[in-house]
């Protein structure tokens, strides 16, 4: 189990290497601040919408990826 964890975890960090730094940010600002995608917009400047939108395509994203990498 801590071996898939770790599995895991190395492929996620792989992955967010691979965005952008806006992305990287605001990715890492919801799922690991746990910021809302109200802070995130005022933090960034984006709209709302534009956050979740972002979000929303990273995690498919991320889904695929994991996929990829047998993990999903």
């Amino acid at each position: 189990d801590a071996a898939i964890r770790r599995e895991t975890l190395d492929a996620i960090e792989r992955f967010l290497r691979g965005l952008s730094p806006v992305k990287r940010g605001v990715f890492v600002c919801r799922y690991w601040y746990l910021d809302t995608s109200r802070e995130i917009a005022e933090k960034s400047g984006f709209s709302q919408g534009k956050v979740r939108t972002m979000l929303r395509r990273i995690r498919l994203r991320l889904d695929g990826f994991l996929k990829q990498e047998g993990l999903a």
